[in-house]
């Protein structure tokens, strides 16, 4: 059975942009897109109604540009108890108003036990801190948690 990967906004965001300037941010783009295009096949993606809602404001080219390259991917199903629990995370982990849809992405990847969540978002996802507290959470709920990654970071399987 292939790993499952719930894929946050950012990894669609670093695959449709026109390469950055900056050589971090150009580092960080090519990577998704090797992940994307050797790893990605071996795995099962999934994104949610999050992302899709997300990817899909801006200019309208680009969002139908990222709206394609997640056509093929499955969508996660939104409840009542995702909602509790990315309130849950938001409350304890401090994170500001404006990036409260982050909570959101750590509880649909935990409640659907993916293996894996991507994301490039290293301040609000992928943190040492926001992990150890996710983790906290989850064990205290008797919930498995994810390994929180960046394409970097899971580059076999």
């Amino acid at each position: 059975m292939k790993p499952t990967v719930y894929i946050e906004t950012s990894i669609i965001g670093y695959l449709t942009t026109k390469p950055s300037n900056d050589p971090l941010t150009a580092a960080h783009q090519q990577l998704t897109l090797d992940w994307w295009q050797t790893i990605q096949p071996q795995v099962t993606g999934f994104i949610s109604p999050f992302v899709i809602r997300e990817i899909s404001q801006g200019h309208p080219e680009a969002a139908t540009r990222r709206l394609q390259i997640v056509s093929q991917l499955s969508v996660l199903h939104h409840n009542e108890q995702i909602e509790q629990l990315a309130h849950t995370y938001f409350a304890a982990t401090g994170i500001p108003e404006r990036t409260r849809m982050d909570a959101f992405h750590l509880a649909m990847a935990v409640w659907h036990q993916m293996d894996y969540l991507l994301s490039w978002n290293c301040k609000h996802i992928v943190s040492a801190r926001v992990r150890k507290i996710v983790q906290e959470i989850n064990q205290q709920q008797n919930m498995l948690t994810p390994i929180i990654c960046t394409p970097q970071e899971l580059m076999e399987v």
